[in-house]
């Protein structure tokens, strides 16, 4: 990750060459380069019961192979968290606000929540960490699930209405802001493929219609930002997965790269970009498709090809003028 271009009042880190450890060479980052690691609300906080994930989790047949439950307690232990991040040396750490606990319903605002994630940012700076906060990362309020989640016709002003609350409450301590983590996918897997809830598959129709809602989300997102207190940099992140074509597959990987496309061009104007890629994608007629036999894979069945955040960032950097950002990349493993 690169070094934000503003900081928020009151808070500011020093800028130092980032220098590899003993033994590994001779390699050097550039001034001002920043190394962080990354978590999502509902993967690492536990009991986020007023989502639609949690609901989705509890659902026969939804893929899920347990529900989150406590996970790793995190909304009580996230000192530790930070704590642990400082130590390796990392100085920023991204995570996500939970919708669902800040509005658990329809306009009823949960002071004790938005004080809980000032407390985090501040304990962020407190340890030399810059913290990078997601308003939205796959998780939508039930309330709002129940009316048609980003289907419904007032979503995406919904959402445009917790992140002002977000940014009146926590402006000040906000070291940059992502504003939707990875919409393609959440399109993609919620009505196409059914992997996220509701669980629609095949409705090409809805991919786009809820594509649009996304991208009319993000830009009033990033209006409500930047409109409250503190002065930080305002993006999205965005799954970009280097897709290469499997035989048949030309009119999807097409649709992937136009829907790409589209939200590129939403971001255009934004403060920066978030790139996020672990792995490329052989794409044939029917979507992705398996890597040849005798790929080496992670963990969870992905091919292993280390390059794949450099070819994602150069890719997007072809395709729009927005500072770049790596908020996501790694690689599954026990």
């Amino acid at each position: 990750m690169t070094r934000a271009p503003a900081t928020s009042r009151g808070w500011a880190l020093s800028e130092e060459s980032v220098e590899p450890s003993e033994g590994a060479g001779a390699l050097r980052f550039p001034n001002g380069f920043i190394w962080g690691a990354a978590t999502a609300a509902h993967q690492v906080e536990g009991g986020n019961v007023n989502s639609d994930w949690w609901e989705w989790e509890h659902t026969a047949g939804s893929g899920c192979s347990e529900p989150s439950g406590d996970a790793c307690g995190s909304y009580e232990r996230w000192p530790e968290d930070v704590g642990i991040v400082a130590d390796l040396g990392l100085t920023s750490y991204r995570f996500s606000i939970e919708w669902s606990r800040v509005e658990p319903a329809e306009g009823e605002w949960s002071r004790a929540a938005l004080d809980h994630y000032r407390r985090l940012c501040e304990g962020c700076w407190e340890r030399g960490v810059v913290p990078t906060v997601t308003l939205h990362h796959f998780t939508l309020p039930l309330w709002l699930a129940r009316r048609g989640g980003w289907e419904a016709v007032d979503a995406a002003d919904s959402f445009g209405r917790y992140c002002e609350r977000v940014a009146a409450h926590l402006g000040e301590v906000v070291g940059r802001a992502c504003t939707i983590n990875e919409p393609n996918i959440v399109a993609i897997c919620g009505y196409q493929f059914g992997l996220f809830p509701p669980g629609r598959r095949g409705d090409t129709v809805a991919v786009a219609r809820v594509s649009e809602a996304l991208i009319a989300a993000h830009r009033r997102a990033v209006e409500a930002l930047h409109s409250g207190p503190g002065a930080y940099p305002v993006g999205m992140t965005l799954a970009v997965p280097v897709l290469e074509l499997a035989p048949g597959g030309e009119a999807q990987l097409a649709a992937a790269r136009e829907s790409e496309s589209a939200y590129l061009a939403a971001a255009d104007g934004d403060d920066f970009i978030g790139v996020q890629c672990y792995t490329r994608l052989r794409v044939g007629p029917h979507g992705p498709v398996a890597p040849p036999r005798g790929t080496r894979l992670t963990d969870v069945g992905w091919e292993y090809w280390p390059q794949a955040a450099g070819a994602a960032v150069r890719q997007v950097a072809r395709a729009t003028h927005a500072p770049i950002l790596v908020t996501e990349n790694g690689v599954a493993t026990h």
